[in-house]
């Protein structure tokens, strides 16, 4: 039968295959069950396998599913467009948002993350393609805008993400994973390692592990074809 908890003991499986082959340990790359669109018993059934990080997109969706899974460790990840109207709910509700791309979006999830939680880790997205259908900024920003929210005390930049164009062959895939880790080891320094490279999904995850992928967004490997919503 294949249910959440077979596909995601195979997704684990590449994961380890491809540490195993890149010479990485498993506990360097992190799993993210991408859930939107998914219902709150599908996330639940991934909790029981002991999976616990989820990325979501839709905010009124994600709120509802926190809700009901508040009884859990469930750990949150915003991975959708930031609005400037919505980052109040964002900073309110999630641990982790990777599609950072302005400073006024820092600023405002700043001064709304709530003093009793802690500061909202936050990946930069980087655009790579230069493509105008995708968020992220110009790689030659990347440095001045980490610099920026480095200074806001309420974020706590952890890296670099990237949603590259698909390609067909894992030598294609792996370019563009190359190039972030490349610009992520420009800009980091003492002060600011950035430790964390959010990359690859349900089709190239294998090549962003042998660039140094420390977290692997996957959705359609573990709960099936996207739901549509309503």
């Amino acid at each position: 039968m294949n249910t959440i908890a077979t596909r995601l003991d195979d997704v684990r499986q590449r994961i380890h295959d491809a540490a195993t082959k890149y010479g990485r340990p498993d506990s360097s790359i992190q799993l993210l069950a991408v859930s939107k669109t998914r219902p709150a018993g599908d996330i639940r059934s991934a909790l029981e396998t002991g999976q616990h990080r989820f990325g979501e997109s839709y905010l009124q969706e994600a709120i509802e599913k926190i809700q009901q899974l508040s009884d859990t460790q469930a750990e949150w990840h915003f991975i959708g467009r930031i609005q400037s109207n919505k980052t109040k709910i964002i900073a309110e509700h999630f641990d982790w948002v990777h599609g950072l791309c302005s400073f006024k979006h820092a600023r405002r999830l700043n001064d709304q993350r709530p003093q009793r939680l802690p500061p909202l880790k936050v990946c930069l997205q980087i655009n790579l393609s230069n493509e105008g259908s995708k968020a992220g900024i110009a790689p030659e920003e990347a440095a001045e805008l980490a610099g920026l929210i480095h200074e806001l005390p309420r974020l706590h930049l952890k890296g670099l993400m990237t949603l590259p164009a698909p390609a067909e062959t894992v030598v294609q895939q792996r370019q563009p994973f190359q190039a972030l880790r490349e610009l992520r080891d420009r800009i980091k320094t003492g002060a600011l390692p950035l430790d964390t490279l959010s990359m690859g999904m349900s089709g190239d995850l294998e090549a962003a592990i042998a660039e140094g992928a420390t977290i692997v967004r996957v959705g359609t490997a573990i709960f099936g074809p996207r739901n549509s919503r309503k």
